[in-house]
């Protein structure tokens, strides 16, 4: 079995803590934001503007982070620290590949909360 793209514990905990309809309208919150921001991520990197492309990619890590995508995440602060150095060179690429990790995860929350 693959690892899932989301920490599931984080989750239950914001389910003990708050309870399931907070924790089901904060992912599909996430669900809609992330396209929206993967989209500003693309666009700022057409326009080279470096600051917009940060400031999507922290949301997104943030966001991520929220919701137990971890890795998510992780490659999004990547993306953040690309944008703070003003070095878009390559992010491309990497937009790509945090658009393929957004599917797993949008799947796998998908599942959470069906189960929930």
């Amino acid at each position: 079995m693959t690892e899932s793209p989301i920490h599931r514990n984080t989750l239950e905990e914001l389910v003990s803590t708050t309870d399931a309809a907070f924790v089901n309208e904060l992912i599909d919150t996430f669900l809609d934001d992330a396209p929206s921001l993967l989209d500003s991520l693309r666009s700022a990197l057409a326009s080279q503007d470096a600051e917009g492309f940060r400031r999507a990619a922290h949301s997104l890590k943030s966001n991520a982070a929220t919701v137990g995508a971890m890795a998510l995440s992780a490659s999004a602060k990547e993306l953040e620290m690309a944008g703070k150095s003003g070095d878009l060179a390559g992010t491309d690429s990497r937009i790509d590949e945090l658009q393929e990790e957004f599917a797993g995860v949008k799947q796998a929350l998908k599942d959470f909360q069906n189960e929930s």
